[in-house]
């Protein structure tokens, strides 16, 4: 994981957001929880989130997570914070099952991301492993890339932008 977190060091330094959202790790997806709090301890300004899934289709929303909080277990068993304003990331983490190098990517398959992302339009960035690379994952229509994958091996631009 040493060498995931410097890639991802890195981009993040670069893209410098000051909300960044993020995922509770499920089912083996990068746990970031220790890296996120090194980058929240670097400076005071910076906020973490947590995405909120909603119970009919729609948007996630974002809460503000500080580490060591209390938060309860979701429908799917994923703590979340269930109390606070909702926050709109600069930069949004969005783990990949599989991605390809136009930057689409498969999650669990309940669209939560591709809503979230149409309607915040934040910097995508993809985190996901080398072996989950694919030639084509056949993206919807609907279907939004991210901006940069990150894995073990770098970061790679595939729609690059920079923040806002």
């Amino acid at each position: 994981m040493r060498h995931f977190e410097i890639h991802l060091g890195e981009l993040v330094t670069r893209l410098a957001p000051t909300t960044l959202g993020f995922c509770w790790p499920y089912r083996g997806e990068p746990d970031l929880r220790a890296w996120v709090a090194h980058w929240l301890a670097a400076d005071a300004s910076r906020v973490a989130a947590l995405p909120v899934v909603p119970h009919q289709a729609g948007p996630m929303v974002f809460r503000r997570w500080i580490p060591g909080m209390e938060m309860p277990l979701d429908r799917h068993g994923i703590p979340h914070p269930a109390e606070g304003e909702a926050l709109v990331p600069d930069l949004i983490l969005v783990p990949c099952n599989a991605f390809d190098a136009a930057g689409y990517r498969v999650g669990y398959g309940g669209g939560y991301f591709d809503r979230t992302l149409a309607v915040m339009n934040p910097v995508a960035v993809g985190l996901g492993f080398e072996f989950a690379r694919v030639d084509d994952v056949r993206p919807q229509p609907h279907d939004r890339p991210m901006d940069w994958i990150v894995t073990e091996a770098g970061a790679f631009a595939s729609q690059p932008r920079n923040m806002r």
